[in-house]
Protein backbone atom coordinates (compact mmCIF):
# COMPACT_ATOMS: atom_id res chain seq x y z
CA UNK A 1 0.00 0.00 0.00
CA UNK A 2 1.39 3.08 -1.23
CA UNK A 3 2.55 5.72 1.77
CA UNK A 4 0.81 8.68 2.33
CA UNK A 5 2.15 12.36 1.66
CA UNK A 6 2.89 14.63 4.84
CA UNK A 7 0.43 16.69 5.79
CA UNK A 8 1.90 19.83 4.36
CA UNK A 9 1.95 18.84 1.01
CA UNK A 10 -1.14 17.31 1.63
CA UNK A 11 -2.78 20.63 2.81
CA UNK A 12 -1.09 22.72 0.15
CA UNK A 13 -2.66 20.52 -2.63
CA UNK A 14 -6.17 20.43 -0.91
CA UNK A 15 -6.45 23.63 -0.91
CA UNK A 16 -6.27 23.73 -4.99
CA UNK A 17 -10.18 21.96 -4.65
CA UNK A 18 -11.42 18.92 -3.84
CA UNK A 19 -11.71 18.19 -8.20
CA UNK A 20 -8.03 18.44 -8.00
CA UNK A 21 -7.53 16.26 -5.11
CA UNK A 22 -9.57 13.80 -6.19
CA UNK A 23 -8.38 13.51 -9.38
CA UNK A 24 -4.72 13.10 -8.20
CA UNK A 25 -4.99 9.94 -6.21
CA UNK A 26 -3.44 11.28 -3.08
CA UNK A 27 -2.99 8.13 -1.02
CA UNK A 28 -4.26 4.81 -2.48
CA UNK A 29 -7.71 6.30 -3.27
CA UNK A 30 -9.48 5.79 -6.51
CA UNK A 31 -13.16 6.47 -7.99
CA UNK A 32 -13.68 3.25 -9.56
CA UNK A 33 -13.98 2.77 -13.85
CA UNK A 34 -15.77 5.35 -15.89
CA UNK A 35 -18.15 2.83 -17.58
CA UNK A 36 -20.83 5.51 -19.19
CA UNK A 37 -24.06 7.05 -17.76
CA UNK A 38 -26.02 5.19 -14.90
CA UNK A 39 -29.23 3.68 -15.55
CA UNK A 40 -32.87 5.86 -14.81
CA UNK A 41 -34.35 3.40 -12.63
CA UNK A 42 -35.61 5.84 -9.68
CA UNK A 43 -37.73 4.09 -7.53
CA UNK A 44 -37.18 0.41 -8.96
CA UNK A 45 -35.39 -2.67 -7.74
CA UNK A 46 -33.55 -5.09 -9.98
CA UNK A 47 -35.32 -8.50 -10.48
CA UNK A 48 -33.51 -10.98 -10.18
CA UNK A 49 -29.59 -9.33 -10.43
CA UNK A 50 -28.50 -11.00 -6.67
CA UNK A 51 -25.28 -13.26 -7.07
CA UNK A 52 -26.54 -16.71 -6.76
CA UNK A 53 -24.42 -17.05 -3.31
CA UNK A 54 -22.83 -14.73 -0.71
CA UNK A 55 -19.43 -13.54 -2.10
CA UNK A 56 -16.48 -12.70 0.25
CA UNK A 57 -17.50 -9.08 0.44
CA UNK A 58 -20.96 -9.54 1.77
CA UNK A 59 -22.89 -9.59 5.28
CA UNK A 60 -25.96 -10.86 6.24
CA UNK A 61 -28.24 -7.55 6.89
CA UNK A 62 -28.96 -5.79 10.04
CA UNK A 63 -32.29 -4.78 9.55
CA UNK A 64 -34.91 -6.64 7.75
CA UNK A 65 -37.61 -8.80 8.24
CA UNK A 66 -39.21 -11.88 6.33
CA UNK A 67 -42.67 -13.44 4.70
CA UNK A 68 -41.47 -16.62 3.25
CA UNK A 69 -39.02 -16.13 1.16
CA UNK A 70 -39.73 -12.44 0.44
CA UNK A 71 -37.59 -9.84 2.04
CA UNK A 72 -37.93 -6.37 3.25
CA UNK A 73 -35.30 -4.03 3.91
CA UNK A 74 -35.44 -1.28 6.57
CA UNK A 75 -32.22 0.69 6.86
CA UNK A 76 -33.94 3.23 4.73
CA UNK A 77 -37.31 4.68 4.14
CA UNK A 78 -37.80 2.83 0.16
CA UNK A 79 -38.31 -0.81 2.55
CA UNK A 80 -37.64 -2.31 -0.55
CA UNK A 81 -39.48 -5.67 -0.52
CA UNK A 82 -36.80 -8.60 -2.25
CA UNK A 83 -37.86 -11.77 -4.03
CA UNK A 84 -35.40 -13.91 -4.10
CA UNK A 85 -32.87 -13.25 -6.57
CA UNK A 86 -33.57 -9.05 -6.26
CA UNK A 87 -31.56 -6.71 -5.47
CA UNK A 88 -32.89 -3.12 -3.71
CA UNK A 89 -32.73 -0.11 -5.12
CA UNK A 90 -29.49 1.25 -3.90
CA UNK A 91 -27.94 -1.85 -5.69
CA UNK A 92 -26.40 -2.97 -2.19
CA UNK A 93 -28.70 -5.58 -1.15
CA UNK A 94 -30.26 -8.06 -2.45
CA UNK A 95 -32.44 -11.59 -1.13
CA UNK A 96 -30.36 -14.56 -1.74
CA UNK A 97 -32.08 -17.68 -0.51
CA UNK A 98 -34.34 -15.66 1.72
CA UNK A 99 -32.37 -14.21 3.32
CA UNK A 100 -31.21 -10.14 3.04
CA UNK A 101 -27.10 -9.41 2.47
CA UNK A 102 -25.13 -6.32 1.97
CA UNK A 103 -22.77 -6.53 -1.10
CA UNK A 104 -20.58 -3.77 0.17
CA UNK A 105 -18.69 -4.72 2.85
CA UNK A 106 -15.23 -4.21 3.33
CA UNK A 107 -14.86 -3.54 -0.57
CA UNK A 108 -14.75 0.07 -0.92
CA UNK A 109 -14.24 1.75 -4.65
CA UNK A 110 -12.83 5.16 -2.74
CA UNK A 111 -10.49 5.51 0.01
CA UNK A 112 -8.69 9.05 0.79
CA UNK A 113 -7.30 11.05 3.51
CA UNK A 114 -9.06 14.72 3.27
CA UNK A 115 -9.29 17.60 5.25
CA UNK A 116 -11.94 17.95 7.83
CA UNK A 117 -13.50 21.00 5.90
CA UNK A 118 -14.12 19.61 2.63
CA UNK A 119 -17.10 17.38 4.33
CA UNK A 120 -17.90 20.18 4.80
CA UNK A 121 -17.48 20.62 8.29
CA UNK A 122 -16.53 23.78 9.54
CA UNK A 123 -17.03 23.71 12.97
CA UNK A 124 -15.52 20.24 13.59
CA UNK A 125 -12.00 20.26 14.51
CA UNK A 126 -10.52 22.58 12.22
CA UNK A 127 -7.15 21.86 10.37
CA UNK A 128 -7.73 18.40 10.95
CA UNK A 129 -7.52 15.27 8.60
CA UNK A 130 -10.11 12.87 8.07
CA UNK A 131 -10.03 8.89 6.71
CA UNK A 132 -12.43 8.84 3.98
CA UNK A 133 -14.12 5.48 2.72
CA UNK A 134 -16.91 4.75 0.14
CA UNK A 135 -18.49 1.83 -1.45
CA UNK A 136 -20.89 1.85 -4.21
CA UNK A 137 -24.46 2.52 -4.07
CA UNK A 138 -27.13 5.26 -2.72
CA UNK A 139 -30.97 5.51 -2.23
CA UNK A 140 -31.36 8.48 -4.06
CA UNK A 141 -31.49 9.08 -7.98
CA UNK A 142 -30.35 12.53 -8.13
CA UNK A 143 -30.30 14.23 -11.16
CA UNK A 144 -27.68 16.34 -10.08
CA UNK A 145 -25.24 13.91 -8.66
CA UNK A 146 -21.30 14.72 -8.61
CA UNK A 147 -20.20 11.22 -7.97
CA UNK A 148 -22.74 9.27 -9.91
CA UNK A 149 -19.97 6.84 -10.93
CA UNK A 150 -20.08 5.26 -8.07
CA UNK A 151 -23.15 6.14 -6.05
CA UNK A 152 -25.32 4.91 -9.36
CA UNK A 153 -23.10 1.80 -10.05
CA UNK A 154 -22.81 -2.14 -8.37
CA UNK A 155 -20.32 -3.06 -6.12
CA UNK A 156 -19.35 -5.45 -8.97
CA UNK A 157 -19.34 -2.57 -11.57
CA UNK A 158 -16.11 -0.57 -10.19
CA UNK A 159 -13.06 -1.56 -8.89
CA UNK A 160 -12.39 -1.79 -5.41
CA UNK A 161 -10.05 -2.77 -2.50
CA UNK A 162 -10.24 -5.28 0.48
CA UNK A 163 -10.50 -2.76 3.45
CA UNK A 164 -12.66 -4.35 6.55
CA UNK A 165 -13.61 -2.93 9.68
CA UNK A 166 -10.51 -3.69 11.07
CA UNK A 167 -8.24 -2.57 8.68
CA UNK A 168 -9.85 1.06 8.48
CA UNK A 169 -9.31 1.57 12.00
CA UNK A 170 -5.77 0.21 11.98
CA UNK A 171 -4.66 2.62 8.91
CA UNK A 172 -6.58 5.58 10.18
CA UNK A 173 -4.29 4.75 13.58
CA UNK A 174 -1.21 3.70 11.36
CA UNK A 175 -1.14 7.33 9.66
CA UNK A 176 -2.63 9.70 13.06
CA UNK A 177 -5.62 10.85 11.36
CA UNK A 178 -8.14 11.20 14.24
CA UNK A 179 -11.69 10.26 12.54
CA UNK A 180 -12.80 8.31 9.91
CA UNK A 181 -15.62 9.56 7.27
CA UNK A 182 -18.06 7.54 5.48
CA UNK A 183 -18.74 9.85 2.18
CA UNK A 184 -18.60 10.00 -1.45
CA UNK A 185 -21.59 7.95 -2.60
CA UNK A 186 -24.35 7.26 0.19
CA UNK A 187 -23.46 5.46 3.64
CA UNK A 188 -26.59 4.71 4.43
CA UNK A 189 -26.04 2.01 1.64
CA UNK A 190 -22.97 0.20 3.59
CA UNK A 191 -24.76 0.75 6.28
CA UNK A 192 -23.43 -2.38 8.13
CA UNK A 193 -20.33 -2.06 6.82
CA UNK A 194 -20.40 1.48 8.43
CA UNK A 195 -21.63 0.68 11.52
CA UNK A 196 -19.04 -2.15 12.53
CA UNK A 197 -16.70 0.64 11.66
CA UNK A 198 -17.90 2.93 13.43
CA UNK A 199 -18.22 0.65 16.50
CA UNK A 200 -14.04 -0.22 16.26
CA UNK A 201 -13.13 3.25 15.70
CA UNK A 202 -15.22 4.76 18.79
CA UNK A 203 -13.38 1.93 21.05
CA UNK A 204 -10.11 2.80 19.08
CA UNK A 205 -10.69 6.86 20.72
CA UNK A 206 -11.58 7.30 16.48
CA UNK A 207 -14.07 10.04 16.04
CA UNK A 208 -16.94 9.26 13.09
CA UNK A 209 -18.29 11.52 11.00
CA UNK A 210 -21.66 10.65 8.55
CA UNK A 211 -21.68 12.81 5.52
CA UNK A 212 -25.27 11.72 4.23
CA UNK A 213 -28.15 12.27 2.14
CA UNK A 214 -29.84 11.55 5.72
CA UNK A 215 -32.63 9.20 4.32
CA UNK A 216 -32.40 6.21 6.94
CA UNK A 217 -34.84 5.10 8.84
CA UNK A 218 -35.47 6.03 13.02
CA UNK A 219 -34.01 2.48 14.54
CA UNK A 220 -31.04 1.92 12.17
CA UNK A 221 -29.86 5.48 13.13
CA UNK A 222 -30.49 5.57 16.54
CA UNK A 223 -27.53 2.69 16.69
CA UNK A 224 -24.91 4.15 14.34
CA UNK A 225 -25.58 7.68 16.95
CA UNK A 226 -24.23 5.79 19.85
CA UNK A 227 -20.84 5.93 17.65
CA UNK A 228 -21.54 9.10 15.50
CA UNK A 229 -19.34 12.25 16.85
CA UNK A 230 -20.05 14.41 13.62
CA UNK A 231 -22.38 14.74 10.37
CA UNK A 232 -23.14 16.70 7.47
CA UNK A 233 -26.21 16.13 5.98
CA UNK A 234 -27.59 17.44 2.97
CA UNK A 235 -31.05 19.24 3.26
CA UNK A 236 -31.99 19.08 -0.99
CA UNK A 237 -34.70 21.64 -0.86
CA UNK A 238 -37.71 21.91 1.76
CA UNK A 239 -40.09 20.75 -1.31
CA UNK A 240 -41.06 17.26 -1.07
CA UNK A 241 -41.84 17.43 -5.08
CA UNK A 242 -38.72 18.50 -5.34
CA UNK A 243 -37.44 15.82 -3.40
CA UNK A 244 -39.24 13.68 -5.77
CA UNK A 245 -38.27 14.99 -9.02
CA UNK A 246 -34.85 16.32 -8.24
CA UNK A 247 -33.58 13.31 -5.78
CA UNK A 248 -35.70 9.96 -6.00
CA UNK A 249 -36.94 10.33 -2.49
CA UNK A 250 -38.58 12.02 0.12
CA UNK A 251 -38.33 15.30 2.21
CA UNK A 252 -40.26 14.05 5.91
CA UNK A 253 -37.31 11.53 6.87
CA UNK A 254 -34.78 13.53 6.04
CA UNK A 255 -36.47 16.48 8.62
CA UNK A 256 -36.60 12.80 11.32
CA UNK A 257 -32.74 12.24 10.54
CA UNK A 258 -32.34 16.33 11.66
CA UNK A 259 -34.29 16.07 14.56
CA UNK A 260 -32.75 12.69 15.82
CA UNK A 261 -29.29 13.59 15.05
CA UNK A 262 -29.93 16.76 17.48
CA UNK A 263 -31.88 15.09 20.41
CA UNK A 264 -29.00 12.41 20.31
CA UNK A 265 -26.51 15.00 21.04
CA UNK A 266 -24.37 14.56 17.11
CA UNK A 267 -23.04 17.76 16.20
CA UNK A 268 -23.70 18.28 12.67
CA UNK A 269 -24.21 20.85 9.79
CA UNK A 270 -26.40 20.91 6.69
CA UNK A 271 -25.57 21.22 3.10
CA UNK A 272 -27.94 22.50 0.06
CA UNK A 273 -26.92 22.62 -3.03
CA UNK A 274 -29.21 25.47 -4.75
CA UNK A 275 -29.69 24.11 -8.20
CA UNK A 276 -31.14 26.32 -10.60
CA UNK A 277 -34.75 26.57 -11.45
CA UNK A 278 -34.75 23.61 -8.56
CA UNK A 279 -33.91 24.83 -5.16
CA UNK A 280 -32.95 28.75 -5.61
CA UNK A 281 -36.66 29.88 -4.65
CA UNK A 282 -36.35 32.73 -1.52
CA UNK A 283 -39.53 31.71 -0.25
CA UNK A 284 -38.45 28.02 0.26
CA UNK A 285 -35.15 28.64 1.73
CA UNK A 286 -37.08 31.51 3.70
CA UNK A 287 -39.68 28.57 4.85
CA UNK A 288 -36.64 26.11 5.55
CA UNK A 289 -35.07 28.61 7.66
CA UNK A 290 -37.93 28.93 9.63
CA UNK A 291 -38.28 25.08 10.20
CA UNK A 292 -34.40 24.88 10.95
CA UNK A 293 -34.63 27.51 13.91
CA UNK A 294 -37.81 25.90 15.37
CA UNK A 295 -36.86 22.25 15.27
CA UNK A 296 -32.99 22.58 15.69
CA UNK A 297 -31.87 26.07 16.96
CA UNK A 298 -29.80 28.95 15.55
CA UNK A 299 -26.04 27.17 15.97
CA UNK A 300 -25.90 24.41 13.62
CA UNK A 301 -23.95 25.68 10.23
CA UNK A 302 -26.21 25.74 6.73
CA UNK A 303 -23.62 25.60 3.59
CA UNK A 304 -25.03 26.94 0.54
CA UNK A 305 -23.63 25.11 -2.43
CA UNK A 306 -23.15 26.92 -5.71
CA UNK A 307 -24.36 24.19 -8.31
CA UNK A 308 -22.31 23.50 -11.63
CA UNK A 309 -23.76 21.26 -14.47
CA UNK A 310 -23.26 17.63 -14.67
CA UNK A 311 -24.65 13.92 -14.86
CA UNK A 312 -28.21 14.86 -16.01
CA UNK A 313 -28.78 18.39 -15.31
CA UNK A 314 -25.65 20.03 -17.98
CA UNK A 315 -28.63 21.54 -19.44
CA UNK A 316 -28.40 24.43 -16.55
CA UNK A 317 -26.06 27.10 -15.69
CA UNK A 318 -23.74 27.08 -12.57
CA UNK A 319 -25.74 28.66 -9.69
CA UNK A 320 -25.04 33.07 -9.95
CA UNK A 321 -23.04 33.95 -7.13
CA UNK A 322 -25.59 36.82 -6.61
CA UNK A 323 -28.31 34.23 -5.59
CA UNK A 324 -26.04 32.15 -3.32
CA UNK A 325 -25.36 35.85 -1.78
CA UNK A 326 -28.92 36.86 -1.77
CA UNK A 327 -29.86 33.10 0.12
CA UNK A 328 -27.38 33.83 2.44
CA UNK A 329 -28.55 37.29 3.67
CA UNK A 330 -31.82 36.21 4.25
CA UNK A 331 -30.67 33.23 6.35
CA UNK A 332 -28.75 35.27 8.60
CA UNK A 333 -31.45 37.49 8.84
CA UNK A 334 -34.20 34.93 9.65
CA UNK A 335 -31.65 34.09 12.59
CA UNK A 336 -29.52 31.32 11.44
CA UNK A 337 -26.06 32.33 12.88
CA UNK A 338 -23.41 30.64 11.02
CA UNK A 339 -24.35 31.05 7.11
CA UNK A 340 -21.61 29.04 4.50
CA UNK A 341 -21.18 29.40 0.83
CA UNK A 342 -19.24 26.47 -0.40
CA UNK A 343 -17.88 26.21 -4.26
CA UNK A 344 -16.83 29.83 -4.21
CA UNK A 345 -13.41 30.01 -3.35
CA UNK A 346 -12.34 33.15 -1.84
CA UNK A 347 -15.74 34.29 -1.03
CA UNK A 348 -16.30 36.66 2.47
CA UNK A 349 -18.96 33.65 3.09
CA UNK A 350 -16.60 31.14 3.53
CA UNK A 351 -15.53 32.48 6.84
CA UNK A 352 -16.47 31.83 10.02
CA UNK A 353 -18.12 35.30 12.01
CA UNK A 354 -18.46 35.34 15.67
CA UNK A 355 -22.28 35.70 15.84
CA UNK A 356 -21.64 38.49 18.76
CA UNK A 357 -18.97 40.49 17.85
CA UNK A 358 -18.65 39.71 13.51
CA UNK A 359 -15.11 39.44 13.49
CA UNK A 360 -13.47 36.54 11.78
CA UNK A 361 -12.88 33.84 14.14
CA UNK A 362 -12.23 31.42 11.34
CA UNK A 363 -10.05 32.65 8.13
CA UNK A 364 -10.25 30.27 5.13
CA UNK A 365 -8.53 30.06 1.76
CA UNK A 366 -9.79 27.51 0.37
CA UNK A 367 -9.25 24.19 2.77
CA UNK A 368 -6.65 26.06 5.04
CA UNK A 369 -7.53 27.66 7.88
CA UNK A 370 -5.10 30.85 8.28
CA UNK A 371 -6.40 31.47 11.11
CA UNK A 372 -8.00 30.32 13.68
CA UNK A 373 -9.33 32.55 17.01
CA UNK A 374 -10.95 30.38 18.85
CA UNK A 375 -10.03 29.23 22.22
CA UNK A 376 -11.82 26.75 24.74
CA UNK A 377 -14.25 26.98 21.90
CA UNK A 378 -15.06 30.68 22.77
CA UNK A 379 -14.15 33.83 20.27
CA UNK A 380 -10.90 35.27 21.37
CA UNK A 381 -11.80 38.57 21.03
CA UNK A 382 -15.21 38.77 22.82
CA UNK A 383 -15.71 35.45 24.56
CA UNK A 384 -18.81 34.46 23.00
CA UNK A 385 -18.95 30.61 23.24
CA UNK A 386 -18.69 29.70 19.26
CA UNK A 387 -20.85 26.21 18.48
CA UNK A 388 -19.16 23.51 17.44
CA UNK A 389 -16.41 20.78 18.41
CA UNK A 390 -13.34 22.56 18.52
CA UNK A 391 -9.94 21.23 19.74
CA UNK A 392 -10.84 20.60 23.76
CA UNK A 393 -14.10 19.48 23.07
Amino acid sequence: MPEMITRKEFLKSAALGASAFLCAGTGYGFLGKKSGRAESVKGQIFKGDAPKKPWKWSIEGFYYTTNGKVVQCHVCPNRCVLNPGDRSICRSKVNIGGKLYSLAYGDPCAVHVDPIEKKPLNHFHPRSLIFSIATTGCNFRCLNCQNWEISQKKPEEVEHIELFPEGVVREAKKRKIPSIAYTYSEPITFYEYMCDTAKLAKEAELKNVLVSNGYINRQPLLRLCKYLDGANVNLKSFDNNIYRSLNGGTLQPVLNTFKTLHREGVWFEMTTLVVPTYVDKPEMIKRMCGWILKELGPDYPLHFLRFFPQYKLIRLPATPIATLERLREMALEEGIRYVYLGNVPGHKGTQTYCHNCKKVVVKRNGYLIEALNIKNSRCRFCGTRIPGRWDRD
